[in-house]
């Protein structure tokens, strides 16, 4: 975590701000000082640990993007799961995103890998663990971090109605028992990664179903283009 204090959007630091005073985050807190004490790198960089629930107020939720942790190669993670900052090449799980997106959308392919602009229109890009050491994927998985965005999934379970939540791999799955498939949409597929993705990934129509599952329900679709990265919104 951050040095400074976190910073949440207000409506999300109503319902998830108290779980980082718990000991489990406190711990966690201290092992990420520890490492970087010891001179590890940790990504993304403290102050964008948290850009998920800057980016999507919580009140704006319409979908669910779940990650497993983040990039673990420098300048890559920037606090959205599968996204990178314009400039950054795309990595391959994104490549097969926007793959499925031109084959399902007809969409053509951006020019870059930052998408942001989809968190700015209620898509949570949302990673299952929110730090990583370079190099060494997964290696923050059991420190704490899981509960954490549990409780962020539980919170939009409770409160919210109609959120479609896309689950990609099995990682990404285990999540689904938090969510009531009977007020939500659960769609899952195999990772985009390129081990997986043409075993279910290519070919899922997960962007489609999506907004006519929330067109369904009398809300507006989500657009799945991403602008020009000279026309980029500021980070």
């Amino acid at each position: 975590m951050s040095e400074r204090p976190v910073r949440l959007e207000p409506g999300w630091k109503a319902r998830i701000g108290g779980y980082l005073e718990r000991p489990e985050m406190q711990a966690l807190a201290g092992f990420l000082r520890e490492e970087k004490q010891r001179g590890k790198l940790i990504f993304p960089p403290g102050p964008e640990i948290f850009t998920a629930f800057n980016r999507t107020p919580f009140e704006a939720v319409r979908v669910v993007v779940l990650g497993q942790d983040p990039y673990h190669g420098a300048g890559q993670a920037h606090g959205l799961c599968f996204s990178v900052r314009p400039g950054v090449r795309v990595p391959p799980s994104l490549d097969n995103i926007f793959k499925e997106i031109s084959r399902d959308l007809g969409l053509p392919r951006p020019d870059h890998g930052c998408l942001a602009p989809w968190a700015d229109r209620g898509v949570l890009l949302l990673n299952a663990v929110l730090t990583v050491e370079q190099g060494l994927a997964g290696s923050h998985q059991g420190k704490g971090w899981e509960g954490f965005t549990d409780a962020a999934i539980e919170a939009l379970n409770r409160e919210q109605e109609g959120i479609v939540f896309l689950l990609w791999g099995s990682y990404a799955q285990r999540k689904g028992r938090l969510i009531d498939g009977s007020r939500h949409h659960v769609l899952t597929a195999v990772h985009p990664s390129p081990l997986s993705a043409h075993r279910g990934f290519i070919g899922c129509g997960h962007f489609s179903a999506t907004n006519d599952l929330l067109v369904g329900r009398g809300l507006p679709p989500i657009d799945w283009s991403l602008p020009p990265r000279a026309s980029l919104p500021a980070l």
